[in-house]
């Protein structure tokens, strides 16, 4: 654990997360990051299944479960429940992400848990909010099919995922502001209450401009790799030895291009004047540009749009970014464990997006992702219970740990 950080902002905020996989991880490590006491409460004896999870999905738990503490106990035991009844009582905020009906029938769903504390905020983050839908099960990728970003994603007739899971993350965000939202109401009413976030809505929330545009046109939208641009340059070229963007968005930007690449011709071309003008002409100007950028190294094409402070960027990949020099030098990566590369092995991987007053210093790693009920006895024991009955606890198998792992 790395040394205590400054004030957080949400500091002496309980939090006990029953989760798995991205979305209710994502809202804890959320609360986490920026100073909750956040509680892992893993389902004993397996734990979180997504620590075992193969493939893409191996960096999930490290990603997305820093700064929190684990707790892994047998909901499906009385014992259990009562413990976690208990835990409830110190708890502000609650918040998961099971299936429907789960939560309820391991015995801490809302109307269970608001009886032993009504203060509670709990969360819930769900495939979809009330309505017709919200008994199916749902996950990122249905979703982003179901709502059209799939449609919009993809060439024409080949519909394709995100490239990341962004409407559990999405979700993840609106979870927490509907939450931090709650609370603030608290501190007005003294009462608690139930929030949810859902996949579906939030992808159907990122649709919203696509609706818009089609109501306001009376043109269904198409696919992004097919859209008519808006802009005349904003595109992928390719240089001598690699590929960049360069988007050109502002006539101010285009004399400024032309003039950095030596463009007189085409400066001078009155049907490049505009903007608008430009976006109609890209037939033509688009292979003229990569006739002019193909002939150069990407370093060159990349300092003179520096230079001529045209928005562009390298094509880059995930790998890239562990040696990115702006991630580096602004504290933008925090050096995370990941269990699955054995010997205590770190990485460094995303901090929050975040500033707080003259940077990021304030949004730090203070525990590293736990182990399965690493933490067991100290949250037990901040609950109340002796030491004789964390130990009959542990014997009976309610709640369970892993071994230490071995010494890097």
């Amino acid at each position: 654990m790395s040394a205590e950080a400054g004030p957080q902002p949400l500091r002496g905020l309980r939090v006990l997360e029953f989760s798995h996989t991205i979305m209710g991880p994502c809202a804890g490590l959320l609360l986490a990051d920026l100073g909750a006491d956040v509680v892992k409460v893993e389902p004993a004896p397996a734990g979180d299944h997504t620590r075992r999870l193969p493939g893409f999905a191996s960096g999930f738990f490290a990603t997305f479960n820093r700064n929190k503490r684990s707790l892994a106990l047998d909901l499906k035991s009385a014992e259990g429940q009562a413990a976690a009844h208990r835990l409830v009582a110190q708890a502000d905020i609650v918040l998961e992400n099971y299936g429907p009906g789960t939560m309820e029938r391991l015995g801490c769903g809302w109307e269970q848990l608001r009886a032993v504390n009504p203060r509670l905020v709990y969360l819930a983050l769900k495939g979809f909010l009330a309505g017709p839908y919200e008994h199916r099960p749902a996950l990122d990728e249905v979703v982003q099919f179901q709502s059209g970003l799939a449609y919009m994603t993809g060439p024409p007739g080949r519909p394709l995922r995100a490239g990341a899971s962004v409407i559990d993350i999405l979700g993840a965000v609106f979870g927490v502001t509907a939450t931090l939202a709650a609370l603030r109401e608290r501190d007005a009413t003294g009462q608690g209450q139930r929030v949810c976030s859902s996949l579906f809505e939030s992808a159907v929330f990122l649709m919203g401009s696509h609706m818009a545009g089609a109501a306001a046109t009376g043109e269904a939208p198409p696919p992004m790799p097919a859209r008519r641009g808006a802009w005349g340059i904003y595109d992928v070229f390719e240089a001598t030895d690699g590929e960049l963007f360069i988007g050109v968005t502002s006539d101010q930007q285009w004399a400024r291009f032309t003039r950095a690449f030596g463009l007189d011709d085409l400066a001078a071309d009155a049907r490049l004047a505009t903007n608008a003008q430009r976006a109609k002409e890209r037939s033509w100007l688009l292979p003229a540009l990569q006739a002019v950028v193909g002939r150069l190294p990407q370093a060159e094409v990349e300092a003179l749009c520096e230079g001529a402070g045209i928005s562009w960027a390298p094509v880059g990949k995930p790998a890239d970014l562990f040696e990115d020099p702006h991630l580096l030098a602004g504290g933008g990566l925090l050096q995370t464990a990941i269990s699955a590369l054995g010997g205590g092995a770190q990485v460094g991987l995303p901090a929050l997006p975040l500033e707080f007053g003259e940077g990021r210093g304030r949004v730090t790693l203070r525990r590293q992702p736990p182990r399965m009920g690493e933490h067991n006895a100290e949250v037990l024991a901040e609950a109340g219970y002796a030491a004789a009955e964390i130990t009959a606890l542990s014997a009976a198998g309610v709640v369970m740990a892993t071994e230490p792992p071995p010494e890097a």
